[in-house]
């Protein structure tokens, strides 16, 4: 179990799904992963979906608006990145040769944020924290255990994160070809990239959350209307995963690690 308290500058502290049915990916995910749902106000009217394991937040959903979504937009997870400024961090992502979707702005009184692309296009955001730090378990089945950068090139991102979070990375030969990355903050690791699987689509950042058994969580996904991806399979000397969509069409992945 590990329950956090602060997120570190650079780390992934929040997971968040835009869906296009809010109610069915609450039920989805609160039966997959034995989630509590809590729905927030929002000042527009509609609810913000928080999702809770034992006490603390895991991640959040809402609804799509589709005067705000770009046409063909599907539902997808969204990662975010601590930041002790994120005007600042902006910034430096557009130096560094990335994009700002959503400049910087206050979510009331939790904290800042702005959604940015890297320079691959993949998205992320970065969250300033005030009165929310992000999620507050990690590492456990059920809560966010590891992010992967799924790029053309994820050799080619590594300038980009290391100018913008202070990344360093290590490469290691996958047995299939090609290089796995693990990225890197001030000797621990971040997260992952690989080159972009066959038929995954753009860029884009892979959450995967933390599973006790691979193959019940894989069967459940599949009742409970998820696609299978990729069926679970071993990464030899590191751990048993497996990829899917939900029934709205969001990628996701679940993990059990070796150590």
């Amino acid at each position: 179990m590990t329950v956090v308290s602060k997120h570190a500058p650079g780390t992934f502290c929040w997971a968040e799904l835009a869906t296009t049915n809010q109610k069915a990916a609450t039920a989805f995910y609160t039966q997959l992963f034995g989630w509590t749902a809590n729905e927030s106000p929002m000042p527009d009217g509609s609810t913000y979906t928080l999702l809770e394991k034992d006490g603390e937040q895991v991640a959040a959903l809402y609804q799509q608006d589709p005067k705000r979504t770009p046409p063909g937009m599907p539902p997808a997870w969204l990662s975010y990145l601590a930041t002790e400024n994120a005007d600042a961090t902006a910034a430096k992502v557009k130096a560094s040769g990335g994009q700002i979707h959503a400049e910087p702005f206050d979510v009331m009184d939790y904290g800042r944020m702005a959604v940015c692309a890297d320079n691959g296009g993949a998205t992320f955001a970065v969250w300033q924290a005030k009165a929310n730090i992000g999620i507050g378990r990690t590492q456990e089945p059920g809560s966010l255990a590891w992010v992967q950068l799924n790029t053309p090139d994820p050799g080619g991102s590594a300038p980009f994160y290391g100018q913008v979070f202070g990344w360093t990375n290590r490469r290691d030969p996958m047995p299939q070809g090609g290089e796995y990355v693990t990225w890197m903050q001030g000797g621990q690791q971040v997260g992952g990239g690989m080159p972009m699987p066959k038929g995954a689509g753009p860029a884009h950042w892979l959450l995967y959350f933390g599973s006790a058994d691979v193959e019940s969580d894989a069967a459940k996904a599949q009742k409970l209307g998820g696609k299978t991806m990729v069926p679970p399979m071993d990464i030899p000397g590191v751990g048993r995963f497996a990829v899917f969509t939900d029934p709205q069409g969001a990628f996701f992945a679940i993990v059990k690690f070796a150590r």
